[in-house]
């Protein structure tokens, strides 16, 4: 599969027509309020439909209740051992690497804007992080999870503010394309997934070429649930590098929205950290996984703990080596990366559970004509180009 400008230009301008119908007949029926009313509380699978429930989306869930038959099972539990084996790290690059480069994409941090507001950006990393608990769970697809139920909303959630945006003519469309269109759905698969393998590369942590293909392998089957069009998804780490190069040289640029959603992130993560003595660590590995130019775009700081961070892949050595040469220390590392990643996703839900419901309505200060803030596009050199 090659990608080009014109077959992304051709995915700017799809969106997922399930989910786009089923929202638009919500609202025309005026019948979201009740949908999230009754939905709140259903959140596994197997979970009965409550009477009541809008016959359309009713149809979506039965429709959407069932992973692709195409699934390989054994490759989804390779993938569920590799997120335990790293789930600390993962957890690390999708907070300070994968959030980073969705803010580095001016539309995407202008979307961002205008689901969550500018002033919640805990509810979206607590949002984020309990998806992917839910995926990596051994029981994620079987009754009693909460892993389908979840797809299914955010699904909803991404078509209702495509419906939003387009019925209110406040996205130019014709420049900017469909609002979460395939190229970006796609392009945050490729965030969650290939972007994380990168900085868990960075960070020094030693990947089998399996349990990396596994994890990849584990965000296609997220994508297809979420609606994405499996016939334009990148099948192999190959292909999903020649795409995310090239949906990088195409959108990357600073923004405000993008410096803005950044220093909430890293002043989120500065009170997770204990003290004040160590808050400079947040930016620095930000720095660290991303790179100095979008950092520099995004206003990261800079400290001179920029250095030290870089002694962290060296850290991470010692600790792999002992997991390797202990069978104790490995499980001690393994409970204490695990720990680690819960009290990570207990800070930022403060012990809640996060509710993915469709929109009613959207900031009010979105903006007029819904045009984005961007300094200029990015002329890139001619190598190609990776976080």
């Amino acid at each position: 599969m090659t990608y080009t400008e014109a077959s992304m230009d051709a995915l700017r301008h799809a969106g997922d027509e399930l989910a786009d119908a089923t929202v638009t007949t919500l609202f025309d029926r005026g019948e979201v309020g009740k949908f999230n009313t009754l939905m709140r509380y259903v959140s596994t699978v197997g979970a009965p439909l409550p009477d009541g429930l809008p016959d359309v989306a009713r149809e979506y869930l039965q429709v959407t209740s069932t992973p692709p038959t195409w699934v390989d099972w054994g490759e989804m539990e390779r993938a569920r051992l590799f997120f335990i084996d790293n789930d600390v790290h993962i957890s690390t690059a999708l907070s300070f690497a994968s959030m980073p480069a969705c803010y580095v994409v001016p539309h995407v941090a202008k979307l961002l804007s205008a689901t969550h507001g500018l002033k919640y950006p805990s509810k979206r990393m607590a949002e984020t992080g309990q998806f992917t608990v839910y995926l990596m769970q051994p029981d994620a697809f079987e009754a009693g999870s909460r892993f389908i139920p979840a797809a299914q909303k955010v699904r909803l959630l991404h078509a209702s503010i495509r419906h939003h945006l387009k019925r209110e003519n406040r996205w130019d469309t014709a420049t900017l394309g469909t609002p979460i269109c395939q190229e970006d759905m796609i392009g945050g698969q490729m965030f969650f997934s290939l972007l994380v393998l990168d900085s868990l590369h960075r960070l020094g942590i030693h990947m089998s070429t399996e349990g990396a293909e596994a994890y990849y392998y584990a965000w296609r089957v997220v994508g297809a649930m979420l609606g994405v069009d499996q016939d334009a998804v990148p099948t192999t780490l190959d292909q999903a590098r020649q795409f995310l190069d090239l949906y990088m040289v195409r959108h990357m640029a600073p923004s405000d929205e993008g410096a803005h959603l950044t220093r909430q992130l890293i002043d989120l993560y500065e009170e997770i950290v204990p003290g004040t003595l160590f808050d400079p660590i947040v930016s620095a590995l930000i720095r660290h996984l991303i790179g100095d130019t979008c950092a520099d775009w995004l206003q990261v700081p800079r400290s001179r703990w920029d250095t030290a961070v870089k002694a962290v892949p060296h850290l991470l050595g010692v600790l792999e080596t002992i997991e390797d040469r202990s069978p104790l220390g490995a499980w001690a590392l393994d409970r204490l990366g695990h720990l680690t990643a819960v009290l990570e996703l207990s800070s930022l839900t403060r012990g809640r559970v996060m509710h993915y419901a469709i929109p009613e309505h959207l900031k009010k200060d979105f903006g007029v004509d819904g045009t984005v803030s961007r300094t200029h596009r990015w002329t890139p050199p001619a190598a190609t180009v990776s976080l």
